[in-house]
């Protein structure tokens, strides 16, 4: 079926490139969400402690958020395919090192540290390779749906992989859990083998270093990204806050059996209303349209934090976590969207490996916030999370208009 006429979710999905793509997407944030909170809860059995919580996930997203432009110029050379290969592989091998690390006992804090910092390192790679093949694989008019499409994947390892994760870890403790997330990047790399794409050559260090320095330029100077980053690193913000926030929540509320367990489910239910959220948004046609829908997004996100999750008690915390689920769909297919239709052709890899590198600063910086605040007043670290969601609300007016 030719995608290029028909523009439905089934036809996108007929397509068979299209479907091996969105399959490894799939698979790799499924095991990437049950790695996010798999080190959370590894770090509260360790040590009790959700400091080094928040430490352990801003290990997990900044290394590689440094090392951003050089991987969106590798992506640019050598092919998005190529590029999301190494990293799921390169997971693959850094979660193992972290069972047996667990399974040898000698899981102290430095080691976890490093072994999750050297983790991140590729994840541009595939972060950027995905997005970047996305518009190859799609024509424009079919971006917003693929958009949606690949957004929806978030929905489902946001239900599937926390669940899972919790209920690994409560049955059989970091070493299972560590374990089932390996084996699930491991098979997502060979679904990308599937997928063919345009090969290049390995660029000499310095040619590939003046790329990356370019695609940091060209990020800085479009108004458009330079817009969207700081909108976005704002709204991560409050992102970071919740992922060291929820687990806390459920260990200080719930027996440790159940607390893994339970905030499992609680990520799960947000994954739920994230899915539905992001096909309904591909259904709107935000295209031209993405900062109102942004902006509206991102003010219920504020208002999700805080006073409902903060307030009251488990049933505002879960309603509120679906909330917040529900308006990331349209606000991320927005942001997706805007950001594609603004960018070259040519040069999506490197641009699109530093502005989304750049849009994601806020989560790590969020999570090691959220590990000191949650230790004096957990309503104050869903206040700020508000706090930066009302701040990146009031910042999308810095992204110029179609006519700008």
């Amino acid at each position: 079926m030719n995608i290029h006429r028909a523009l439905s979710y089934r036809a996108l999905l007929a397509a068979p490139e299209m479907r091996a793509l969105l399959v490894a997407t799939c698979l790799s944030r499924l095991a990437g969400r049950m790695f996010v909170l798999t080190i959370v809860l590894f770090a509260l059995a360790l040590a009790d402690s959700p400091v080094l919580a928040g430490w352990l996930s801003f290990a997990a997203v900044a290394p590689g958020l440094v090392i951003s432009p050089l991987a969106g110029a590798l992506i640019d050379r050598v092919g998005s395919t190529w590029a999301i290969t190494v990293d799921l592989v390169a997971s693959a091998l850094f979660v193992a090192v972290l069972a047996l690390a667990a399974q040898l006992k000698i899981a102290s804090a430095p080691v976890l540290i490093m072994v999750v910092g050297l983790y991140s390192l590729t994840s541009p790679l595939s972060a950027a390779g995905i997005r970047a093949l996305l518009p190859r694989l799609v024509p424009v008019d079919a971006l917003d749906r693929a958009n949606a499409l690949d957004t929806a994947t978030h929905g489902v390892s946001d239900v599937a992989g926390p669940a899972l994760a919790g209920m690994l870890f409560a049955l059989g403790g970091p070493r299972l859990a560590l374990c089932a997330i390996t084996a699930v990047f491991a098979v997502a790399a060979c679904c990308v083998g599937t997928i063919r794409g345009p090969s290049g050559r390995m660029p000499h260090i310095r040619a590939l270093l003046n790329e990356a320095l370019d695609g940091l330029r060209r990020v800085i100077r479009q108004p458009t990204l330079r817009g969207l980053a700081v909108v976005y690193t704002l709204y991560q913000v409050s992102w970071g806050i919740l992922v060291v926030v929820v687990p806390v929540f459920a260990t200080r509320n719930f027996d440790a059996t159940t607390a893994d367990l339970i905030a499992g489910l609680l990520w799960a239910g947000l994954g739920i209303a994230g899915g539905v959220g992001a096909l309904i948004a591909g259904h709107m046609r935000t295209a031209g349209r993405e900062r109102p829908v942004m902006a509206f997004g991102i003010l219920l996100t504020a208002l999700a934090a805080w006073p409902l999750a903060a307030q009251f008690g488990l049933p505002g915390l879960v309603l509120g976590l679906m909330l917040v689920g529900a308006m990331a769909g349209p606000i991320d297919v927005g942001v997706l969207t805007l950001r594609q239709r603004r960018t070259e052709p040519g040069e999506l890899g490197r641009v699109l490996s530093v502005s989304m590198s750049l849009n994601m600063a806020g989560m790590p910086l969020g999570s090691a916030l959220a590990g000191v605040l949650v230790t004096w007043s957990m309503p104050a670290a869903f206040a700020v999370a508000a706090l930066a969601s009302v701040m990146a609300a009031a910042a999308v007016w810095l992204i110029p208009s179609e006519d700008a």
